[in-house]
């Protein structure tokens, strides 16, 4: 895509937003979607030569962007992530807590060093998140939320029990933070995709004995553009709109 298609439709100009677990799948895709509709964006995650390769793509089309080495489940790197995006790109409209773990366990088999990254990752990863930004939103009264969430975050599946409960921690987090702050200008929404196509999916299949319910075999997974696009739509609605909640699954694969 050239600069000029970039530029055509700049719905986001002004904008600041970071964007966490941003170096591939669903992160990656929202930065560059973010980027494309004029928003400057701060490229986190702890992967820093993947997230060169996303920065370079977003400043090829002619967008604005800085990366920040970050690991959400450490407090420090999330305030410093939010000090350096105020400071190399102004105050922080959008913050996508995507960055998640997940893995295809059976609780019996006792997998606790995944459960404990999946914790870490999803449940302080989102709290840090919120807790680098929230001050200033309120302070601006002006702010926008958005909590990358799952199908699970809805039901629970089987192999997915703790991963499931930290998607359940989220959902309850955004619900109640939604009650505290919707007026005082603050936005929250929470997306919750369902099968998306990813990279590394197959070393997330910890216990070979967990069956995976093969669900898309009659259709297609999602992209981490359909997500990347539930975000667009959420974030650019008038001030006065609260999109709360965006659930997205394959045609073939609903509830």
């Amino acid at each position: 895509m050239s600069v000029s298609l970039l530029k055509e439709k700049q719905i986001l100009a002004g904008k600041v937003a970071i964007v966490t677990g941003a170096s591939s799948g669903i992160g990656e895709a929202i930065g560059i979607t973010l980027a494309k509709a004029g928003a400057k964006v701060a490229l986190a995650a702890r992967r820093v030569d993947k997230l060169e390769d996303v920065k370079r793509t977003i400043e090829e089309l002619g967008g604005v962007c800085i990366q920040v080495k970050t690991d959400v489940a450490v407090r420090s790197d999330v305030k410093e992530l939010v000090r350096r995006t105020e400071t190399e790109l102004g105050p922080v409209d959008i913050m996508i807590n995507n960055a998640g773990a997940w893995y295809y366990t059976l609780v019996k088999n006792l997998h606790e060093d995944k459960w404990d990254q999946m914790i870490d990752v999803n449940c302080k990863g989102l709290t840090n998140g919120v807790g680098a930004v929230i001050d200033q939103m309120v302070k601006r009264k002006s702010g926008h939320i958005v909590n990358i969430s799952s199908d699970s975050g809805k039901r629970g599946f089987p192999g997915l029990a703790v991963y499931t409960g930290s998607k359940f921690f989220m959902e309850g987090f955004s619900q109640t933070l939604r009650q505290e702050v919707c007026k005082l200008g603050i936005r929250v929404t929470v997306v919750q995709p369902g099968s998306v196509n990813v990279p590394d999916m197959a070393d997330k299949h910890i216990d070979p004995e967990v069956k995976i319910f093969e669900e898309t075999e009659s259709g297609k997974s999602l992209e981490p553009e359909d997500i990347a696009n539930a975000v667009l739509y959420a974030v650019t609605q008038p001030d006065y709109v609260g999109v709360n909640e965006i659930l997205v699954q394959p045609r073939d694969m609903p509830f």
